[in-house]
């Protein structure tokens, strides 16, 4: 494992020289989401109010030397579980609701002060998935973030735990890729995961003593994964493996990421300073952003369509309802949906119409669902392929 994840790792950095740039060329960024895990927010089961003043004062000095930074924070569930005494991992989802009901407000008071220390505002900004599912939802929160922003206030960003559950498929299941969501729905250009453990190693490093940091990340690819364990400590929902996918998913929308010791000194100004320091993981070329909006929004639904349907996607034509011979969940016109885990679309018609109308020919569409209603299931502009 080691030998080929050298070899990825080394020659994504002699493509990256070949090119005439460094890897670590990331002092530009001017818009930057940070993401703070539970085991540097808690100590003696409370806030660690001197971490959280010390990595609030950095991002106050990012925000004032012009950055756009968003805060992702943890936390919630542990700093209510110890206002409760409760000292085991919490698996109940009625308890971890009443524990984030407990602890955000604590979370957010702490957070408060330590930014009203450098003249800093924060805002408080609770999500679940149907917020960023939904279309004109996510671009009411984009317009509020952006208004936040022009203000130079620091907008912190968590889970909505108290209400979301993946009982009901409105969770996020974890920080690191509620994060990395936000950082491609808001366009940033760096997303930063501040953990416990200072980069990702070949092997996990609390069982192999042997085991090395792997400094670049060309791309997340299985191999990548492997390397990645799966366990979270008491009070986080993440692991190593949790914080690979979030690479992933920003990586697809553009975004570099770092993943770093977060309680190195100066931390920050360190990794746009370009230091080698944790693992750098590459991205892709930057979407438009309705592109990424369609590309990390939670599909509602399933469409089967026939290898013509799909090869005429692919040369920028219409999604027809005659290539369509499946339907699988219940949506909405409006809703996206995914087509053979090839694509994801934005329908324009709901399950049940597609239904009734799949294998016939577009026209029948009005014929049989009015005049008000689009000849296509999906344009052009509202299919992504997802490679």
């Amino acid at each position: 494992m080691l030998v080929a994840s050298a070899a990825t790792v080394d020659a994504g950095a002699e493509a990256a020289k070949a090119k005439g740039f460094s890897v670590r060329d990331i002092g530009g960024a001017g818009r930057i989401v940070i993401k703070i895990g539970t085991n540097l927010l808690s100590k003696n089961w409370a806030v660690d109010t001197a971490y959280l003043r010390g990595i609030s004062a950095q991002i106050a000095s990012l925000i004032k030397a012009g950055k756009k930074v968003l805060l992702v924070t943890s936390g919630a569930v542990g700093m209510g579980a110890g206002e409760l005494g409760i000292r085991e991992k919490i698996t109940s989802v009625r308890m971890r609701q009443a524990c984030a009901s407990i602890g955000q407000p604590l979370l957010m008071k702490e957070y408060k002060e330590a930014f009203a220390r450098h003249g800093l505002i924060a805002a408080q900004i609770l999500l679940t998935r149907e917020v960023l599912n939904n279309r004109k939802t996510y671009l009411n929160l984009q317009n509020s973030v952006e208004t936040l922003l022009s203000l130079g206030v620091a907008p912190i960003f968590n889970e909505n735990d108290s209400i979301s559950t993946a009982e009901i498929g409105n969770a996020f299941g974890d920080n690191d890729r509620l994060s990395a969501l936000v950082a491609s729905k808001v366009g940033a250009d760096l997303l930063i995961l501040l953990t416990d453990i200072g980069a990702l190693y070949d092997a996990d490093p609390r069982v192999h003593p042997g085991a090395k940091p792997i400094a670049l990340v060309p791309r997340v690819t299985q191999e990548i994964l492997a390397c990645a364990g799966a366990a979270g400590s008491t009070f986080s929902t993440g692991g190593m493996r949790t914080k690979v996918l979030a690479a992933q998913i920003a990586g697809r929308a553009g975004c570099r990421m770092v993943l770093a010791d977060g309680r190195e000194p100066d931390i920050l100004a360190r990794i746009l300073a370009g230091e080698e320091i944790g693992t750098l993981f590459l991205a892709q070329k930057k979407p438009a952003s309705r592109e990424r909006w369609i590309l990390m929004s939670s599909p509602q639904g399933t469409i089967s369509v026939d290898e013509g349907a799909i090869e005429a996607m692919r040369k920028h034509k219409s999604l027809l309802p005659s290539g369509i011979h499946g339907v699988t969940g219940t949506f909405a016109a409006g809703d996206v949906v995914s087509v053979n885990d090839t694509a994801k679309i934005v329908t324009s018609l709901s399950s049940v119409e597609i239904k009734t109308l799949m294998g016939q020919h577009s026209s029948e569409i009005r014929k049989t669902l009015g005049e008000s209603k689009r000849d296509v299931v999906a344009r052009p502009e509202d299919i992504v392929f997802l490679s």
